[in-house]
């Protein structure tokens, strides 16, 4: 009996486990205002809260198709959603954080 109890309690856990903060399912994504990503046109890089902006950071450089105006955009943009949800940008300008990639893609290896 002691078993069954585990396993339904583990099975209630799953159940109940929330999925990273980052994370946007297809149809939360489409009801992202444009204005609301740090790339509106290519409607690349939410941010929609601290977890978000932090990524958008991230991976900046690793937006593709972009000009170096839409680049600076979004960098404004990076940086407003960075100090209303509290994030700390040490960058000055989008060029401290690059255009290309300085990390491989894992996924494509």
């Amino acid at each position: 009996m002691a078993s069954k109890k585990a396993a339904k309690k583990q099975s209630a856990k799953k159940a109940t486990k929330k999925s990273s903060s980052h994370t946007l399912t297809t149809a939360a994504r489409k009801k992202v205002a444009t204005s609301n990503f740090a790339f509106p046109d290519k409607r690349k890089e939410p941010l929609e809260d601290a977890s978000h902006v932090r990524n958008a950071i991230a991976r900046f450089d690793q937006v593709k198709d972009v000009s170096d105006t839409e680049r600076a955009s979004a960098f404004r943009r990076i940086k407003t959603a960075a100090k209303k949800f509290g994030v700390e940008v040490k960058e000055t300008g989008w060029k401290q954080l690059g255009k290309s990639p300085k990390t491989a893609n894992a996924a494509k290896k």
